[in-house]
């Protein structure tokens, strides 16, 4: 019996190791000592602003950077010496990189083509990638003739014909407009579940990493920030970069003092909170998301554990489900989401109101 189409398509996964990896430019520092490893089968996200690192990382994983120290070790073995086509990955390119004067069955089979392989090996890679992505009825068309997301796809059949055991993704879905972004990000990760490869996907949007990968890697400054999965990156920055990046959140600017054998928090604002009896002395910010707090109006603030501030409100925001409030507190703003229950108005601008945060949702960073 023949192999299927997706059984033909599919390589055994391959683990990553990278290792202090300095990459410079001049005096330009691109890279400063990056660590990571990657899983084998793993959906994985170098996430960032731009200019943080993560294309210089990805290229350097495809063998269009060099290095000037460290080792990426590709299936147990070091590829940072060896050119791209005898790495045994496969690039999707931001611009797609399509020849625009050949047919999509043409762009598939050119780098089958390159490697020498049969006629009959190349029609039927390229009849497997081209079916697995839903596009074996468009193989005579010219990438001008296709829509964006069709364009991304003929990309995708192209390098997975040539069966690759690291796919990496360079910012794949940028070029195209939000609604097909959504539609071709949930193609990508069925693909990739269906064929188990390890894949690397670069991106500056905190959804679309969020909402495919199974481990991210937070990238700033040439540096890995922090690594985890997204829930543990949203729910346990490491530092206030990791969480300003993921998702809104709140900083009050203060101090902790020590207050005998205890640590207090003092807010710019002059109101005082308890503070981790570990804490060093000196400036810090108290962090938190905007659902991780409630308002009470002044009468209503309740005793207890709670770390509470004072706040005025000077705006609200009507999102259906839930209502965005901004506040000022000791000078500061903050924004606290509160769930819009029935006809209930809530709050309103220029109220005094009490913010209440658990300890367990704060966090002090320095």
């Amino acid at each position: 019996m023949a192999e299927s189409s997706l059984d033909a398509l599919k390589r055994e996964a391959a683990e990553i190791s990278i290792s202090n990896v300095n990459v410079s430019y001049g005096a330009y520092h691109a890279l400063k000592n990056v660590n990571l490893e990657i899983k084998p089968g793993e959906f994985f996200a170098f996430l960032g602003p731009s200019g943080c690192g993560k294309t210089t990382l990805l290229r350097l994983i495809a063998g269009f950077n060099t290095a000037q120290t460290g080792s990426v070790v590709i299936g147990g073995r070091n590829v940072l010496t060896l050119p791209p086509w005898r790495r045994d990955v496969g690039m999707v390119f931001q611009s797609y990189a399509l020849w625009p004067h050949m047919t999509v069955w043409k762009n598939v089979t050119f780098g089958l083509e390159e490697r020498r392989l049969s006629a009959q090996e190349r029609n039927q890679r390229a009849e497997d990638a081209l079916k697995l992505v839903g596009l074996e009825k468009l193989a005579d068309r010219k990438p001008s003739q296709l829509s964006g997301g069709q364009q991304q796809r003929v990309a995708l059949a192209r390098t997975i014909a040539v069966r690759p055991t690291v796919l990496l993704l360079d910012e794949p879905l940028s070029n195209l407009d939000a609604s097909l972004r959504v539609q071709v990000r949930r193609e990508i990760l069925a693909m990739q579940r269906r064929l188990g490869l390890t894949t690397i996907f670069v991106t500056h949007d905190q959804e679309e990493a969020n909402t495919v990968c199974d481990r991210i890697a937070v990238m700033s400054e040439g540096m890995v920030q922090q690594v985890g999965t997204p829930m543990e990156l949203y729910d346990n920055p490491a530092n206030l970069f990791v969480g300003r990046f993921l998702g809104t959140a709140n900083t009050v600017s203060g101090e902790i003092r020590a207050n005998g054998s205890e640590r207090v928090f003092q807010a710019v604002g002059g109101e005082v909170l308890p503070a981790p009896a570990n804490e060093e002395p000196g400036p810090a910010k108290l962090f938190f998301r905007p659902q991780n707090a409630s308002l009470v109006t002044k009468s209503e603030v309740a005793s207890g554990s709670d770390l509470r501030l004072s706040a005025r409100i000077s705006g609200r925001e009507f999102l259906g489900s839930t209502i965005r409030y901004a506040l000022k507190t000791g000078g500061e703003d903050i924004f606290i989401d509160v769930p819009h229950i029935g006809k209930r108005n809530g709050f309103s601008e220029d109220d005094v109101v009490g913010v209440q945060i658990s300890p367990s949702d704060a966090s002090i960073f320095r």
